[in-house]
């Protein structure tokens, strides 16, 4: 049962089973109350329509027992003095309530006095001789005729005549077509309601299978790809244009990054394995060397090993950690002071800066600059020229060399890792191919941009865009 109901298709056939269920009991409930009103209303109208007929005679002065309401063929009919005795009554009238009166046998009438008279005003409306009055008074009861016991809707209606005195007629109409009506109703709506609601959860079933056919299609295929580790493959996307095709679009997206992710880590390994085979295997050897022959003993070479492993395993740290998301901090840092402080003690580095503050961790942006120098001092003939400037909201710092440039269709590729143009130049002289990859890492973790492009001597030029304090 819990894994019935643990499914969207369940819970939604169940749900909307539900609604139309309230939906159905309450509209209903509402037909039967509004019929039922309107067939008591009508009954009501019935035995008003009696009671002043039989009201209209007693005022003309026609006698008891020729009055035409009393046969008993259209209901019971009773007629009461001031007194509340019973001065008339329909023929084979064996037992009535929710009149005034019980009673079924008529009694001797009684000549009114002036006393009844002052009495009958007091009790109710004043009529004139012969009036019968405007308003009318319903109630629900009960009346045997001939053995036939029935409901009925009873009116009552008073009237003063000349010589009786003041009466009230009671006249009753049948209320079985109203209950013979309810029951009907009520009978088709508890065969109807349940068809209806199998019928809706029927359809229901049906509309949110097909409707979630597709998500069925992408669970299967991510389990598949969890299970085969296959990061190439993708769910299938249903032409509909809806929200399930864009969730199919979505997950597709995410398995491509996620698959550029890993590969771009596979092959960092990868790239990380071998650069470090290199200086690792030299130092080795020449470990091996000197431990063999102390006096061959290369110091310089051991020590300039060394450094390349230290700065290597410096530029991996910093690149896994900004792999994993670390935030910059929110220091203010004066990129003209920290370019100025960067180009210290280099050959040929000139610096123009206005002062401008960013937002950011101050070693992470000297590290920028010092790879962008470093790299421009590589490749530049003479000069190297640093600026910083404010654009807009922006803050950039350019760095640009006299050199050869870079080529347009690899402006883009220098940021990756371990990429480097000059396949033929030694890893000494090169690096690792790490510093432009840090350099736009950093850049990204701090807002900003960093992009290549063509100098005004000819040169690289490497602009570094971060949003103002």
């Amino acid at each position: 049962m819990r894994r019935l109901f643990g499914s969207v298709r369940a819970r939604a056939t169940l749900g909307a089973t539900l609604v139309v269920a309230v939906a159905l009991v309450a509209a209903g409930a509402a037909v039967l109350l509004s019929l039922r009103s309107n067939l008591i209303g009508e009954a009501g109208t019935q035995a008003e329509r009696a009671a002043r007929a039989v009201a209209s005679e007693v005022a003309a002065g026609t006698p008891y027992g020729k009055l035409s309401g009393l046969d008993g063929d259209d209901g019971p009919v009773q007629v009461l003095d001031e007194h509340g005795r019973l001065v008339a009554a329909s023929e084979d009238l064996e037992k009535i309530n929710g009149t005034d009166s019980g009673q079924v046998k008529p009694q001797p009438a009684v000549k009114p006095t002036e006393d009844d008279d002052d009495d009958a005003e007091d009790a109710g409306e004043t009529l004139e001789p012969g009036e019968i009055s405007g308003e009318s008074v319903f109630s629900n009861g009960s009346a045997t005729i001939d053995g036939d016991a029935e409901d009925y809707r009873f009116a009552a209606v008073e009237v003063e005549t000349h010589d009786r005195g003041h009466l009230r007629v009671y006249a009753g109409s049948p209320l079985a077509a109203e209950h013979g009506a309810v029951r009907t109703a009520l009978t088709v709506m508890l065969i109807g309601f349940p068809l209806l609601l199998a019928v809706v959860a029927a359809v229901t079933w049906l509309v949110t299978r097909r409707a979630l056919r597709p998500v069925e299609g992408i669970r299967s295929e991510m389990a598949a790809i969890t299970h085969s580790e296959d990061l190439a493959r993708r769910v299938p996307e249903p032409d509909t244009h809806d929200e399930i095709a864009r969730l199919a679009s979505t997950t597709n997206e995410t398995l491509a990054a996620l698959e550029t992710s890993v590969e771009r880590q596979r092959r960092f390994v990868a790239d990380a394995s071998h650069e470090l085979r290199s200086p690792i295997a030299s130092l080795r050897t020449q470990l091996e060397v000197a431990a063999a022959h102390p006096e061959l003993l290369d110091l310089d070479g051991a020590v300039e090993d060394t450094v390349r492993l230290q700065r290597l395993a410096a530029d991996l740290l910093l690149l896994a950690r900004l792999d994993a998301g670390e935030r910059p901090s929110d220091a203010q840092v004066d990129l003209a002071g920290l370019a100025r402080e960067q180009a210290e003690g280099r050959t040929g580095v000139t610096v123009d800066a206005e002062p401008v503050e960013v937002a950011g961790s101050r070693g992470q942006l000297g590290r920028v600059l010092a790879n962008l120098l470093d790299n421009a001092q590589r490749h530049a003939r003479s000069a190297v020229t640093v600026s910083v400037r404010r654009e807009g909201d922006r803050a950039v710092v350019g760095v640009a060399d006299d050199g050869d440039g870079v080529p347009e269709d690899d402006r883009e590729r220098i940021f990756e890792r371990f990429v480097r143009l000059d396949a033929a130049r030694s890893r000494d002289d090169g690096g690792a191919g790490l510093g432009l990859a840090i350099a736009r890492d950093v850049a990204v973790r701090h807002g900003g941009t960093l992009t290549a492009g063509r100098g005004p001597a000819g040169g690289a030029l490497f602009e570094l865009r971060l949003p103002l304090v």
